[in-house]
């Protein structure tokens, strides 16, 4: 049984800096991989087709690579890799591809081992050691919400993009106002910035990235999930309790029951952004 003292949870959650991003992810990660069955770690893309977590959260990856255009990329970033599983993933598909997993919890970083083709580096997304012009793709699939200051992120994506390169962001955003009265419990349990849409766009182009492609995608994401979770949560339940505390499912089952409303009524959204210099 793991052990979580709610108040931890809570000031990870209202502070989110990167220790607190870190600790909350060591504490409640294996939570998103009982309930998905994988390591990926991201809310999925759900199609008409799709009947488990693990096929949206491919399905997401490979749209992701596609949109990136990382057939014809030699080079990429994958910064926020979490466990690595999206890289993995990639990898399989493009094999020539040189990937560099970039991520400040080194714990995440030692799950999967040795790859080939992939190297993982402890770092901050803020500040990327790599040289200027030196990478044809940067991605943040469902990792740029979390990176403190994003302008930083942004800063340094331009020094080390080539030309040609792009910069690619799969990320929840706010749409409407931010505030308790929209959001309820996830104001608390959304345990990451809460970016408007705008803003992030704004930050981009002060950035001098162009926004080749945008598009949201929320529906496809938060609703069919919260509606996957709500039909399996007997199995799901049971499994999550028997490593955590009774009060962590409920917790989880009333901020994606919110999650889905907010999604319905607009206040959030699933952004996908693929931008060049």
């Amino acid at each position: 049984m793991v052990t979580i003292n709610p108040l931890d949870v809570i000031l990870w959650t209202l502070r989110r800096n990167e220790r607190d991003v870190v600790n909350l992810y060591d504490s409640l990660s294996p939570v998103m991989q009982i309930a998905t069955g994988g390591s990926m770690l991201n809310f999925g893309y759900w199609t008409n087709q799709t009947s488990t977590p693990i096929e949206a959260q491919e399905n997401l990856c490979k749209y992701f690579g596609k949109i990136t255009e990382l057939e014809s990329a030699k080079n990429a970033i994958d910064t926020g890799s979490g466990l690595s599983a999206p890289a993995i993933f990639w990898k399989h598909i493009y094999e020539k591809l040189n990937l560099f997993c970039v991520n400040i919890n080194y714990k995440q970083l030692s799950f999967c081992g040795p790859q080939k083709n992939l190297e993982f580096i402890n770092s901050t997304s803020t500040k990327l050691p790599f040289l200027d012009n030196s990478v044809d793709r940067i991605m943040a699939l469902e990792s740029s919400q979390h990176f403190k200051p994003l302008n930083d992120f942004f800063t340094e994506s331009k020094r080390v993009l080539k030309d040609s390169g792009f910069l690619t962001l799969a990320l929840p955003v706010v749409i409407l106002d931010s505030s308790i009265r929209n959001l309820g419990i996830l104001k608390f349990t959304w345990s990451s910035e809460h970016y408007p849409l705008e803003y992030v766009k704004g930050l981009l182009k002060s950035n001098g990235f162009s926004i080749e492609k945008e598009e949201l995608i929320g529906s496809r994401v938060y609703e069919p999930l919260a509606e996957y979770y709500v039909k399996n949560r007997s199995i799901l339940k049971n499994s999550i309790k028997k490593q955590y505390p009774d009060f962590v499912e409920k917790v989880l089952y009333k901020s994606i029951l919110k999650m889905k409303k907010a999604s319905e009524e607009k206040i959030i959204d699933y952004a996908i952004l693929k931008c060049h210099l």
